[in-house]
């Protein structure tokens, strides 16, 4: 019988891949460094591969190493998920779970959503993170979040997805603005428009920034912002137009010197929902979690 390795050395091969060191690893994985150095002598012994690259001030992966440590990560998710599963099966949507959201969703919809997902789910213990895509996808890659709620429009890879719904594109302009009195709006009709947009990494940028395409506006490329409030107030202030999803209107759209226009049908929107790991297996909790999100 094939000898595999254990788990726990490729958590701690892992650990020692995401913090550089064998002192931080062992930290924080709870254990001596000593023992931890040697499960890690084990696994390149049964391996036959030298995994690291050691020296009195940092620690590297090896080719191999690098190859390794992905597969690792792999493992180490399927695993998590097996355990996932089991909980699941035993009390759906009970104990912790994690959850990663996007910053133009999170103060929009959670404080309308939570408190009828605790109501439905009196058990579930909500652990929120709110960053960009990017960072919320490598997160749910490495384990250390259970779900997203993000626009499905963005780059998810291979990740299982659920639609919750469509939240369509307005336009916000100053209120003195020669468009501001239409009742709706066409793509063409932004055509020459300097446009704001949020800046790199939201991935409301990039389907913005496809609208604007299609429309003819000119991006203004001088001036970027980190969130939609900041948006609103250069918009405010006469120093171009922006797209904001229906979600975001009750919020921001009450400013004094602003008009806010709805696109002709079809308008362009986005689409928000959950995605996971597949091998989370997961898949029926989430949808209960989805109809308490999606059901306003």
């Amino acid at each position: 019988m094939v000898q595999t390795p254990t788990l726990r050395q490729l958590e701690y091969l892992v650990a020692i891949a995401d913090l550089g060191g064998f002192h931080r690893a062992a930290r924080a994985c709870g254990v001596s460094q000593p023992g931890l150095s040697a499960q890690i002598r084990q696994l390149e012994a049964l391996l036959d591969l030298r995994l690291l690259e050691r020296d009195r001030r940092r620690v590297l992966l090896t080719p191999a190493g690098t190859e390794v440590v992905r597969r690792a990560r792999a493992v180490l998710a399927e695993a998590r998920g097996l355990v996932e599963t089991a909980i699941a099966l035993q009390r759906p949507l009970s104990g912790t779970l994690r959850l990663g959201v996007i910053p133009t969703v999170a103060p929009y919809l959670l404080p309308r959503a939570l408190p009828r997902v605790r109501r439905r789910h009196p058990e579930l213990r909500l652990r929120l993170r709110e960053a960009q895509t990017g960072d919320l996808v490598a997160a749910l890659e490495r384990g250390e979040l259970d779900v997203l709620l993000l626009a499905l429009e963005a780059p998810l890879g291979d990740l299982a997805t659920r639609a919750l719904f469509r939240d369509p594109f307005h336009v916000a302009l100053p209120a003195g603005h020669r468009l501001a009195r239409r009742r709706r709006l066409r793509e063409r009709d932004l055509a020459g428009e300097p446009v704001l947009l949020l800046d790199d990494g939201h991935c409301l940028r990039a389907q913005a920034l496809a609208v604007c395409r299609e429309a003819g506006a000119d991006e203004q490329s001088d001036f970027r912002a980190t969130s939609l409030g900041t948006l609103i107030e250069m918009v405010c202030g006469g120093a171009g137009v922006t797209l904001l999803p229906e979600l975001s209107l009750r919020s921001e759209a009450r400013r004094a010197g602003l008009a806010v226009v709805p696109f002709a049908k079809p308008e362009p929107h986005r689409t928000i929902g959950l995605a996971w790991r597949p091998s989370s297996g997961r898949a029926a909790e989430f949808a209960l979690l989805a109809a308490s999100i999606g059901s306003d």
